[in-house]
């Protein structure tokens, strides 16, 4: 062993020693230093949103549910002038409000353009001011868009579908977003938390059956 000049021994030991710890632990450090951002592996992902109306907020909470790239739908109203309101009070019409969904989304996995086309294979958007067996204002099919890139995919969206000539009419509202009050915690999810009553209004209100009358199968 080579002895660094005025070093003993066991003191040029030592100093080999620490520098080989030194290099050793060097390369396993994977701490980025103060203000630099997380590698992306750690980074959250990106979430984005979008708002629906198409009658009861059950349904079409759990029809966007099923489809990949959506990581939740809220129940709650938007559309009407009446603040933090209640079921009771928009169930019984003159609020204004319809019933709604805010969808979130990973915009990574899913655009905005296929959640207005799988939207409207989810609705009837022939008649106005109802959805199926459900009668009112409150229960009209609305697309909110929240800017206006989303405004003109919803309008070009409706557009063609009117060219297409599979709908004879679309009366479906698209109207700029406003303030979206979540609904109650029981209206949540109500598909999973009562789904034998959930089934039992689902089927009874002729929803599906309309759907595949409109659409065929999707």
């Amino acid at each position: 062993m080579r002895i660094f000049p005025g070093f003993t021994r066991s003191a040029t030991a030592l100093l080999l020693l620490v520098a080989g710890l030194g290099f050793a632990a060097g390369p396993q450090s994977t701490k980025p230093a103060d203000g630099a951002p997380p590698p992306p592996s750690a980074r959250a992902p990106l979430t984005a949103t979008a708002i629906f109306a198409g009658g009861c907020f059950w349904c079409i909470e759990a029809d966007f549910e099923k489809l990949p790239g959506v990581i939740g739908a809220e129940s709650g109203y938007t559309g009407g002038t009446t603040p933090n309101p209640t079921y009771q009070q928009v169930s019984a019409g003159g609020t204004g409000h319809a019933e709604a969904v805010r969808v979130s989304y990973d915009p990574a996995k899913l655009s905005y353009q296929e959640l207005v086309d799988y939207f409207w294979r989810h609705i009837d958007p022939t008649v106005g001011d109802r959805q199926f067996c459900d009668v009112g204002t409150q229960y009209r099919s609305a697309i909110y868009w929240q800017n206006e890139t989303e405004h003109k995919i919803a309008e070009a969206s409706r557009d063609a579908l009117l060219k297409s000539g599979k709908q004879p009419r679309v009366l479906t509202e698209i109207a700029p977003a406003s303030v979206f009050y979540p609904a109650e915690d029981y209206h949540q999810d109500y598909y999973k938390k009562n789904p034998i009553r959930y089934a039992y209004y689902r089927r009874g209100c002729g929803r599906d059956a309309r759907v595949h009358e409109i659409w065929g199968d999707k």
